[in-house]
């Protein structure tokens, strides 16, 4: 029987190896080693962090710091390298959420889907 923390590991090296971990990690020291879209960046990443930990807080979000976190978006959107960098990352989410899915399987098939009422 094999052990499950071994497939875990397994699992984390097949990511490690992918395409799409491998286009995120060019992408991502592209954006790094440009010191104004690094800067352009860090900026993105705390705007959510700070908007983020707001919500999670419960703390009310204003109409000021929506608008200001868009304003960074639409700005990181224009810049070519983050685009990608944001498109890679989509790629790899999108991977790590279908592999999630499939692990999760069991406890899915068990309980029952969340939107289908068990009888």
């Amino acid at each position: 029987m094999p052990n499950i923390y071994d497939s875990a590991y397994d699992l984390e090296k097949a990511i490690r190896e992918s395409d799409e971990f491998k286009n995120l990690q060019v992408a991502y020291e592209a954006v790094m080693a440009d010191e104004s879209a690094k800067q352009m960046f860090d900026n993105f990443r705390d705007t959510q962090m700070s908007l983020q930990e707001k919500q999670m807080q419960g703390q009310e979000i204003t109409e000021e710091e929506v608008q200001k976190a868009q304003q960074v978006v639409e700005l990181v959107q224009q810049h070519s390298e983050i685009s990608k960098l944001m498109e890679e990352e989509q790629r790899l989410n999108t991977v790590i959420n279908d592999v999630s899915r499939i692990i999760t399987a069991p406890l899915e098939e068990l309980y029952g889907s969340p939107e289908e009422p068990t009888e």
